[in-house]
């Protein structure tokens, strides 16, 4: 009989029909027969259930929760940072595409940017530079309004109770608002009075209450998304950023407007992976995984040598691309399908030796041929399913906080580049360059797993290794998240100045990665990480099981998520 340590994933074995989980599982998935939530808070998945129990659509119910999140977990997300989001609509069986992103003040260009920054070689994360339009509640109201069942005001209720008379806050989030309790932060416009209550942040178990946050939000439910860009909201929005010293106007806010965008997939044996076209950076995991499409991978065997390298491998190669090319393309020429092409992807392949690691690679000619974000997903009973990313980038964002209003802005604007001729050059009403990124599988053309995994430059890397565990190695969606992951730094980036990768960039890898195998990786020229602390990324998917028609439901266990269903 085999064991708990040499089972396969997804393997029954022994008398009976008795599981075995790989040694690597923290948790079992959830199953559940009509709806499943899946976020990175158990207030937030509890929020997203009771929706769905009251009529309330999976895209009701992914608002709901992601509002709450705003509260609950300020160290990634809130109603200052953008959104995207990628859904099932099971009443027209096919995908639709949110992108949610904020543009660039319209009064500010390039030029007052490096002469405002001096020195600096990219736009710092805390400061007025950084500053880009929040697209999260406008993005709530186009989702609600070709989705949405319920009110807004229900919809936003539970957060505003929360915000209003306050929550326990967990480990992980916990760990995160601890590195504010420094001077530099409490030295930022409004921050200090909202986010480090009694002079401290929050240490575990203790509660918090925004009361100004939840003003805000019960203003929204009533009033709708106006209240925030052309209302009360905007004029004190505007009026904070004239005496903080940065640049969002009430202009600027009254022309900002969501885009729906037809996500792009490719395919993987009998799955379609499927992203969101740029400004974010979705494409590269589908250049990844065409990349690998070259390979035998199964036969290396999962979190084998061979197999992380040509992983770390088919990175380096793709984030060359997205080095060059992934910009707003309200602004720049972005070739999305030539560079997902079977023909050019299978051209940069040949790139990928083996047997030793590359140090330094060019972008490809396809003409020719860091992170604070959370991400959740929700399906409903009647078959809809939506995958949600929300985010401040930088954990808090910026940091400057309207005391009012009780949020903190996004810092995405420091994902500029500041090279002129840079496609993502810094521009007035441009939108920055995203690392947020929703996934979702179809199978035969139906839908089949919404899933994400934040944590910035580790979202297409993460999708990629996700995704091959489950097709590939048979892991259930729970195990998939929990199995040991890589993480590869030192890409050229396409913002700031330009910085080529040189030397190979370093890996990091999680303990479930075996000593021999390090060994191996770096008997090939692979540069280990120093060590530090990683984010390996977050978490969250939900799977359709068409043959015993039921949902799973998985979520990262290596922070404070949980799946519940009903």
């Amino acid at each position: 009989m085999l064991t708990a340590q040499d089972s396969d994933p997804q393997t029954l074995t022994g008398s009976g029909d008795r599981y075995f989980p790989p040694n690597y599982a923290k948790r079992s998935a959830v199953i559940a027969p009509n709806a499943m939530a899946a976020t990175s808070h158990p207030l937030a998945t509890q929020i997203a259930v009771e929706l769905l129990k009251k009529g309330g659509t999976a895209v009701d119910a992914a608002i709901g929760a992601n509002a709450a999140i705003g509260f609950l977990e300020p160290t990634g997300n809130g109603i200052g940072g953008d959104i995207f989001a990628i859904i099932w609509s099971a009443e027209d069986q096919k995908l639709y595409g949110l992108n949610g992103s904020g543009r660039a003040p319209l009064s500010l260009t390039l030029e007052d940017v490096i002469a405002g920054i001096g020195d600096e070689d990219e736009i710092p994360v805390r400061s007025p530079y950084s500053i880009t339009v929040p697209g999260a509640v406008d993005g709530w109201f186009e989702l609600h309004g070709k989705f949405g069942k319920l009110d807004m005001k229900d919809i936003l209720s539970p957060a505003v109770s929360y915000a209003r008379n306050g929550a326990p806050v967990p480990q992980y989030i916990a760990n995160l608002w601890s590195f504010t309790d420094s001077e530099s932060w409490r030295s930022l416009p409004g921050f200090a009075q909202v986010f480090l209550p009694e002079g401290h942040a929050p240490k575990k178990g203790e509660i918090f209450r925004n009361p100004a946050l939840a003003n805000t939000l019960e203003k929204i439910g009533k009033e709708g998304r106006d209240a925030y860009y052309k209302g009360s909201i905007a004029d004190e929005i505007d009026a904070f950023c004239k005496s903080a010293g940065c640049f969002v106007t009430r202009e600027d806010l009254a022309a900002h407007r969501s885009e729906w965008r037809d996500p792009v997939g490719v395919s993987f044996n009998d799955f379609t992976l499927w992203e969101l076209p740029p400004n974010g950076q979705g494409i590269a995991a589908l250049q990844m995984l065409k990349i690998l499409e070259n390979f035998d991978l199964e036969s290396m065997g999962h979190n084998s040598a061979d197999y992380l390298h040509h992983l770390i491998e088919a990175k380096k190669i793709a984030y060359e691309d997205r080095g060059k090319y992934y910009a707003d393309p309200a602004f720049a020429d972005v070739p999305v399908e030539q560079l997902i092409s079977d023909d050019y992807l299978l051209e940069r392949s040949k790139l990928l030796n083996p047997d030793k690691a590359s140090t330094s690679l060019d972008p490809g000619d396809p003409r020719a041929g860091r992170g604070g974000t959370i991400y959740l997903t929700v399906a409903d009973s009647d078959g809809n399913m939506i995958s949600l990313i929300q985010s401040n980038y930088a954990g808090f964002g910026s940091g400057f906080v309207p005391e009012k209003l009780g949020f903190s802005f996004q810092d995405r604007g420091s994902c500029f580049s500041l090279e002129p001729d840079h496609p993502n050059a810094f521009a007035p009403g441009k939108r920055p360059f995203h690392t947020i990124i929703p996934g979702f599988i179809t199978k035969d053309d139906k839908p089949y797993m919404a899933f994400g995994v934040m944590g910035g430059a580790m979202q297409p890397q993460g999708h990629v290794q996700v995704m091959l565990n489950h097709i590939l190695f048979g892991m259930d969606i729970q195990e998939s998240g929990d199995a040991a992951r890589f993480r590869h730094e030192g890409s050229t980036q396409p913002f700031g100045t330009f910085r080529p990768m040189t030397n190979g960039g370093c890996i990091a890898l999680e303990s479930g990665v075996s000593a021999e195998v390090v060994a191996e990786l770096k008997a090939r020229g692979h540069i280990i990480c120093e060590p530090g602390w990683v984010h390996y990324g977050g978490y969250q998917a939900v799977m359709w099981d068409e043959e015993n028609q039921v949902y799973w439901g998985g979520t990262e266990s290596r922070v404070d998520g949980q799946a519940a269903g009903y």
